[in-house]
Parts: structure tokens; sequence; C-alpha cells
């Protein structure tokens, strides 16, 4: 197959800029012009109030929350579910892997649909289909019914991933994605971690609630936030605050964003739209880049896959104690995501990469949030060598969650996972795509 960039992977770039143009852009903390180059456009999603776009970004928090939360909110449950279905532990265990699957497959559709027609139609239809397939889930008599359910779940609820960093993307400069990305990311961590805390047969019911709560707020609070950027830099000057009257809204001949209708079922106008195909073929060449093969396979086979196996372990681990306490055990992996990303990750990653830039003449480099990393590495096999052997020796509950804690703190280092989303500018999707389908579909 011949596989090429096609104009959506590609970052306009004027041919020339004069000193006034470059002076013009809005510089940031470290004297570094910033990146995307904003307009004078009020429906410029850069220029959106702050209280706006971290409504927005909760949002897209909750709908990746969500994204890990139904692929282990039914562990502790698995006594259940095998007594209710009449299936051994072999076949409950693929009620986490056939969700994965959808979560895996789910991107490689979604990606280019979001960037056709846009990031909110993508988020309501795809919660929809999560809504739905959540009560079927809830009403399934039956293994084969109950797992399709399950299927579309993560269908449903997977363009949070690729399309949620999308959103991210669209509405913080570079200099700020960092912490962005951090709370995002956080939100999956969260919901990988309290998904078996919360357990009961009406669990199904729950989240169907969340998925309905969910929807009305995509409904009512999130506007579109793909934008025209190139388009509008032509039509509108580069500046570092809005135009404070909406005369330039009319002026510049099309609808955008918050302009859009309520549904918008055509293609985003202003913008080169790829093939629906785009995201599969871009997938797929991520493939010639050695550099993120490396870093993507081994954090999704290693620090994600391989590690986070051991969630499967806790019930037959603490095989003694009921499913509400041994959804309680997992307590220590969220207290040490929570304190990593407190005090490890946003800010403290922005401003590395802020300082480390100043020093290299104002130009980035991913490998500048690789630093964080290192401790974690050591943090992680202290932690997971300190599980098993408290788990062998019999020791007290509170020394696993020691370890789950140091093992945790891991998840600073999150820095992989960042790295990969913005190490080729031109690609940051295609390469969280590999990411997602790799982590999911072991």
């Amino acid at each position: 197959m011949n596989l090429k960039l096609t104009q959506i992977d590609l970052v306009p770039v004027p041919e020339k800029q004069s000193a006034s143009d470059i002076d013009s852009l809005p510089v940031e903390q470290h004297g570094t012009h910033t990146h995307p180059a904003p307009t004078s456009d009020p429906l410029d999603p850069l220029n959106w109030p702050r209280w706006r776009k971290h409504v927005i970004l909760g949002i897209v928090m909750l709908k990746y929350f969500l994204f890990t939360y139904i692929t282990t909110t039914t562990v502790p449950s698995f006594a259940e579910i095998q007594s209710q279905y009449d299936i051994n532990y072999s076949q409950v265990n693929w009620t986490v892997a056939i969700p994965a699957l959808g979560l895996s497959l789910g991107p490689l559709f979604w990606s280019s649909v979001g960037d056709i027609y846009g990031r909110r139609i993508v988020f309501i239809v795809g919660t929809v289909i999560a809504l739905v397939a959540t009560i079927g889930a809830a009403v399934a008599d039956t293994y084969g019914g109950y797992m399709a359910a399950r299927f579309f779940q993560g269908f449903g609820v997977s363009p949070s991933s690729t399309v949620g960093m999308a959103v991210v993307t669209d509405m913080f400069y570079e200099y700020e994605r960092g912490q962005k990305l951090g709370l995002w990311v956080l939100a999956l961590d969260s919901g990988l971690l309290l998904g078996p805390t919360c357990t009961a047969q009406w669990i199904n019911w729950f989240n169907a609630i969340l998925f309905a709560a969910l929807l009305l707020l995509e409904l009512t609070l999130m506007p579109e936030t793909l934008y025209p950027r190139a388009l509008m830099l032509q039509r509108m000057a580069v500046t570092e605050k809005p135009a404070e009257s909406n005369a330039g809204i009319e002026e510049a001949g099309i609808k955008r964003t918050k302009s859009l209708p309520f549904f918008n079922l055509r293609p985003i106008p202003g913008l080169s739209h790829p093939p629906i195909y785009a995201s599969l073929t871009r997938f797929l060449l991520t493939f010639r880049f050695p550099v993120i093969a490396v870093a993507v396979i081994g954090y999704s086979f290693t620090w994600y896959w391989w590690i986070l196996s051991v969630i499967t372990m806790v019930p037959s681990a603490y095989a003694t104690d009921s499913p509400l306490i041994q959804g309680l055990l997992f307590l220590g992996l969220l207290i040490g995501t929570l304190v990593a990303e407190v005090s490890c990750s946003g800010r403290l990653s922005d401003a590395i990469v802020g300082r480390l830039a100043k020093r290299n003449g104002g130009v980035r480099v991913p490998e500048m949030r690789l630093w964080l990393a290192y401790p974690a590495i050591v943090l992680t096999a202290v932690g997971l060598i300190l599980w098993g052997i408290s788990i062998d020796k019999a020791y007290h509950w509170m020394v696993g969650q020691v370890a789950f804690f140091l093992c945790d703190l891991r998840r600073n280092p999150n820095r992989q996972h960042r790295n990969k989303q913005l190490h080729h500018r031109r690609l940051p999707a295609p390469v969280h795509q590999r990411g997602n389908f790799l982590r999911c579909i072991p």
C-alpha cells in the first residue's frame, strides 16, 4: 500500500512571515512565541473565556473517565456474572476484553469523522451508542447478548481518546497542553482504578445514568471546537486579544464553532477534509517512524498493559474478601495516581520543558518531557516486587496498598504517553490512535 500524507496531516505554514507578523504573535512566559497562532476572531476556541474552556475540558475528561471505567467496573462482580450466565472464569475475563476491543477499533473510525463533521457530533453520537449499549447490557439475559452490548459500550465511548485529545489541542496553546493533557490522562487512569470500587448487581443501570448525564452536558455545554485556523489567519489579524465586537464574525463569511447549527450534519466549512478511511491509513503510516514505534510499543506492552494486568489478579489474590472489599483495595493505586499528577505532572512538566526550551533557543523537543520517567521506572519496579511478596507471604493488606501506591507513582511518566502525542505536530492523532490500539487490543 502506498501511504502518503494527506492535507489534514500537514500543519499549514506561511511561506514568508514579515518581522511585524512574527512580533505580533503573543509571547508565553518563557519568551517564545505561542503555537498555534491565535486570531482576532471571538469564535476562535483559543480566544474563548477560561471558564468555557475548562467546562469543555471537564466534559472531555468525564467521557475519558468512562473510557476505562466501563471495562473494570465489573471486575469485583465476576462471581455474580459467572453465576448469572453459567460461564467459567476464562469466559468472564472476556467481559473485560470485549469492551477493550471496541475501545481499540473505535478511534480508527471516529477520528476521520471528527475531522470532517466536527468533534461535537462525534461525541454526541458516540455517547448515544454507549448509553443504548449500557441499557442493553443491563437487560441482557444471555452471555452473547451481554458481550455484544459490552462491545458497543467500548465503541461508543472510544471517541474520547483521539477526538477528545483533538478537543484539548483545539482550545489550548502548546505551552498549556502539558497540564491539560495531564488532567485528561488523569481521568483515564481514575476511571480504570475507580471502576472496581463501585460494584453491585445494578451497576449497568448506574453506568447508564452516567452516560445520560454526559449526553446532557454535551448537548447543552459543548460547542464545536474544530476551527478553520489556516483560512481565518488569512482573513483576520493575528492578535493576543479577540475582537470586542461581533463584526468580524459576519465578515469572515463562513460558519464555525459556536455559529454552526445545533446538530451539524455537514462537513465543517473552511477545511480540507480527509477521506473517511484516512484515520486507518494514517495509523498504518506511523509504522514508518521507528522512534514513534519504539516509544508506543514499549509504553503499551510494558508500562501500561503488562503492569496493569495486576488489576485482574486482585480478585484471586484477595479471594477471601467480599467484592466490595476487593474494590476498595484499588484505592492505593488511585491515591498514587493523584499524588503523581498533582506533585509531578502538568505544571512541573511544562515548567521543565519551558526552561529547557529557553536554553535551546526557544525550540521544544518532545524528549524534554522524559526526565520525570526515570525515577518512576524505579518506583514501579519496587512497587510490583513489594506487592508480589506481600501476597506470597500473606502480609497485612496495608503492605499491598503501599506497594500499589509506589507502583502508581509511575503515572507521573505518562510523559511517555504525552511524548508520543506531541512528537510530531503533523501526526498527533494517528500516533495516539496507535498507542490506544496497542494498549487496548492485548
